[in-house]
């Protein structure tokens, strides 16, 4: 038997005791997050230098030249074996530390083509060619927290690392937003040319109070497929409208009628979405186009709905031209990210680390969330993993969201502005600790 399945027997063994109490795990928990703390306390000036200027340059997928290479120098700063250049611009940084189980640890690189409006001091002003065009990017997902709070759980991890054994695989991920990095790097031998993980972990900024931990077994987020109709028309004068077939007319129906797909079709109990994000279609108000492209996102929990909407989706935009007495247009449907399914027993440890080291502020998410992850493509080359969250707004932030009568800025929203300080020291020391309870003997 090869070491490797050893320690995976080893560690299945001992992840069967999950359900034990918090005071009878391996090591210290809240003793240990002391520690983790004063490692980032130490080290935070560094920490916030790289978030913010990680932060002011962002890059898109497979753009991530500058922000791979900066990660590469800091794992490489802290004694990892860094290989760059994984999966187009991905990053393996390994630390071996004795015999023991290898744990990956995942962070994301790419930014969003879109434009920042938070107004900090050190907000992006990029600007980059996607899709054809000259966008601004930003990182408006939070990726620039998650990868600050990566470089201070490498850190830690190797500054207590009498405390542990086994090995560290810390991986920049590319294109997370695209949904199709995590598979470029498996597809370019992540776990044939590196050490094949025993356990996963990987974490998410959210619009919640600072110093919360979120975290769910099983089903974590949604599958999602992204979507593109390019509907065919006749051009004309805008005075004219009768010598056209306007495509702008059949893609404006179609936003609206593919949402009796959802509201109709599919049991309102069952989660699904279409959203349509971007029509693209014109150049003058005067003008009827002869196409009209719109480009969107569905996203589902389960199959059979899924299949319930893609066909939805094929039959009203057939409607919408036939209407027009327009030739039948053209739906592509691009399969994305699948849902993201953590797994029971080492949900079920780390939760206990995270209860006895953060108390009430360890919070069971009670469903899925429906934003979609392309982590879920490590865990279905069969790496068992957890993927958890962690709130992104401090005190301060939340009482003036309320004083204005205003919800936190989400996620892509070009206000989201998450709190540096507390949400990466609380990655850090939730990550850390999960990393930690993985690596400690079985038993």
């Amino acid at each position: 038997m090869k070491t490797t399945s050893r320690y995976r027997l080893a560690l299945a063994a001992g992840l069967l005791l999950a359900g034990v109490a918090p005071g009878a795990l391996a090591f210290d928990a809240a003793q240990t997050k002391t520690a983790v703390e004063a490692e980032v306390g130490a080290d935070y000036g560094h920490l916030d230098a790289l978030y913010k200027d990680i932060h002011s340059h962002p890059e898109v997928a497979y753009q991530e030249v500058r922000t791979a290479a900066r990660l590469a120098k800091e794992m490489k700063a802290l004694g990892f074996e860094v290989t760059e250049h994984v999966g187009k611009t991905g990053i393996v940084a390994i630390y071996r530390n004795g015999a023991g189980p290898t744990v990956m640890v995942r962070t994301e690189l790419d930014a969003l083509p879109m434009e920042e409006k938070t107004g900090l001091p050190y907000a992006s002003t990029a600007k980059t060619t996607w899709n054809g065009k000259e966008t601004f990017v930003a990182h408006s997902c939070g990726h620039d927290i998650h990868m600050a709070a990566w470089v201070g759980t490498a850190k830690a991890l190797v500054a207590l690392k009498d405390q542990w054994h086994g090995t560290l695989m810390f991986i920049g991920q590319p294109s997370e937003e695209d949904v199709s990095g995590a598979k470029a790097m498996i597809d370019d031998g992540l776990f044939t040319r590196f050490p094949k993980p025993d356990l996963g972990f990987a974490l998410h900024v959210a619009p919640a109070p600072a110093g919360t931990i979120l975290y769910k077994a099983g089903v974590l987020s949604s599958t999602s497929d992204s979507l593109s109709v390019t509907f065919h028309g006749k051009g004309a004068h805008g005075s004219m409208p009768h010598q056209s077939i306007d495509p702008v007319l059949m893609a404006a129906r179609f936003v609206v009628d593919v949402q009796g797909v959802i509201s109709r079709e599919k049991d309102p109990a069952a989660f699904g979405v279409v959203t349509v994000g971007a029509i693209q279609a014109g150049s003058a108000g005067n003008i009827i186009p002869d196409s009209a492209l719109l480009r969107g996102t569905v996203r589902t929990f389960d199959d059979g709905v899924r299949d319930k909407i893609l066909a939805g989706i094929n039959r009203v935009a057939a409607a919408e031209a036939e209407m027009s007495g327009a030739p039948a247009p053209e739906v592509e449907i691009v399969p994305g990210g699948k849902s993201v399914i953590n797994d029971d027993a080492l949900t079920s440890r780390t939760a206990a680390v995270f209860q006895a080291a953060f108390g009430p502020r360890a919070v069971r998410l009670p469903a899925p969330g429906a934003a979609s992850e392309d982590y879920s493509e490590f865990v279905r080359a069969g790496v068992p993993s957890l993927y958890f969250a962690i709130g992104g707004y401090d005190a301060q932030q939340l009482a003036g969201f309320k004083a204005a009568g205003k919800e936190p800025p989400v996620n892509h929203s070009p206000l989201f502005a998450p709190a540096p300080e507390p949400s990466i020291k609380t990655g850090v020391a939730a990550m850390t600790l999960a990393v930690m309870a993985a690596l400690q003997p079985a038993g």
